[in-house]
Formats: C-alpha cells, sequence, structure tokens
C-alpha cells in the first residue's frame, strides 16, 4: 500500500533488518488483542498469506472469500485482504478468548505488528511504530525470531520480486484509460496468483524447508509466465 509517511512521527528514527534486535517483545501479548480489532480492510493479503491460510484452515481460495477474507482496491489492483466479523469490528479468525485461532499461519502483516515495512526501489527495511501497540515495558527481541517465518531472506527476496510486480501493474493501470485492460489486468493478477491454488507439499509442518521451498518454486514460476502477458500491455 503507497502512503505517504514522516518516520519522525511514528517511528522511533531507525530503520531495521530481519537480523536486528527491536523492542517488541510482549510476554505473548499477555491476553491483549487490540492489534485484532480496528483494522477495517488494512490487513492486505500476498500469495504467501493465501497459501498460509490454506494450511490453517484447510480452505482454498474461493471457500476463504465466502467469509474469511474480501476484495478491495489497492493502488488500482485487486487485491484480497482479512474480513471483520459480521457485526464486530475485530478479525474474522480471532476466537471466544481473544486469540488468533490460526497463529501459527497468520499473515505477513499481522507477523510484522508494530513493524512496518518502508521500500526504496526495489528494496525495503523495516521501522517501529512506536504509537500502535500499546503494551507496556516492551523487551527487545531478535526481528527474524519476532516474525517467525522461516528461511526469512528467501521470504524477503519473495517480498521484494511480488512488489516489483505490483508496482509494474499499477504502473501499467496508471497510463490507460482504458477500463477493459484495467479490469483484464486485475482479473489476470487475481486468479494467477491467488485464486490458482497452491499446492502443498508437506501438511504436517509448516516450518518444512522442502514445503516452504514448494511455495517459492510455484510463485516463480507464476511469475515468469506473466512476463509475456505483461509486456503485451506495455
Amino acid at each position: 500500500m503507497e502512503r505517504e509517511i514522516d518516520l519522525s512521527q511514528i517511528s522511533d528514527g531507525k530503520l531495521y533488518t530481519s537480523g536486528d534486535l527491536v523492542k517488541t517483545g510482549c510476554n505473548d501479548c499477555m491476553g491483549c488483542s487490540d492489534c485484532c480489532r480496528g483494522m477495517g480492510n488494512s490487513i492486505i493479503l500476498d500469495p504467501y498469506d493465501i497459501y498460509q491460510l490454506k494450511q490453517g484452515t484447510q480452505a482454498d481460495f474461493a471457500m476463504l472469500m465466502a467469509d474469511k477474507i474480501e476484495l478491495n482496491v489497492v493502488d488500482g489492483v485487486i487485491q484480497p485482504n482479512l474480513k471483520m466479523k459480521e457485526g464486530k469490528d475485530a478479525c474474522t479468525f480471532l476466537n471466544e478468548k481473544g486469540r488468533c485461532s490460526i497463529h501459527n499461519f497468520r499473515p505477513g502483516f499481522c507477523r510484522m505488528f508494530p513493524m512496518g515495512r518502508i521500500y526504496e526501489g526495489d528494496d525495503f527495511q523495516y521501522f517501529l511504530q512506536v504509537h500502535e501497540c500499546k503494551f507496556p515495558n516492551k523487551t527487545k527481541i531478535k526481528l527474524k525470531k519476532w516474525l517467525g517465518i522461516p528461511n526469512i531472506l528467501q521470504y524477503e527476496t519473495y517480498i521484494k520480486d511480488w512488489h516489483k510486480l505490483l508496482k509494474q501493474v499499477q504502473s501499467i493501470i496508471r497510463q490507460t484509460e482504458n477500463e477493459e485492460i484495467t479490469k483484464s489486468l486485475n482479473m489476470y493478477l487475481l486468479n494467477q496468483f491467488y485464486a490458482k491454488s497452491y499446492e502443498v507439499d508437506n501438511e504436517e509442518s509448516h516450518y518444512n524447508t522442502v514445503e516452504m521451498a514448494g511455495f517459492y518454486r510455484q510463485f516463480y514460476n507464476r511469475l515468469e509466465e506473466s512476463k509475456e502477458i505483461l509486456n503485451a500491455y506495455k
């Protein structure tokens, strides 16, 4: 999501890598679930998030669309986001005890909180949003441990390549006034990278490195396929 921000107003003024220590430790939230409420449609999902949700819920994209996720236009591109519970201003995956029912499979935005990403060109760094989490006396923890994502460097490379693809699609959409082109390009992106199911190599453990490699292999095959399609819109 593109937005103009003043880091001096919302952060501690530092930029981090996944190997750095950050002050985010909150003792497993101690029963707090504030960050799972009032998010609106801000928890945007990337293809890896959908892959994770499929494992955590045993539901494919179409089934998730029934009541767990929804589609919105983000900077000109149709993307899915987590849906709020009907009649409640809380995440659909927040259980009655105020805990995340898919914690091991939660989306990247949820894993980062209260961290954010700031992009420069095709690269990014993390920043700490100091006003977002109200938990007092936080402790320092290595960011890659906080994120809890196996093969973190491979994941971060994927995030950069996904971001680059979105920027390319956004650029094409901004340069055209043809609504049919905008619609067809959005539908292609949605079907190619979200609706088309990613096969899970090993459903026993989402920490299995072979399984993780399986997602990236499938993603990059699709990314390669998309190049010819996107070039046709230039």
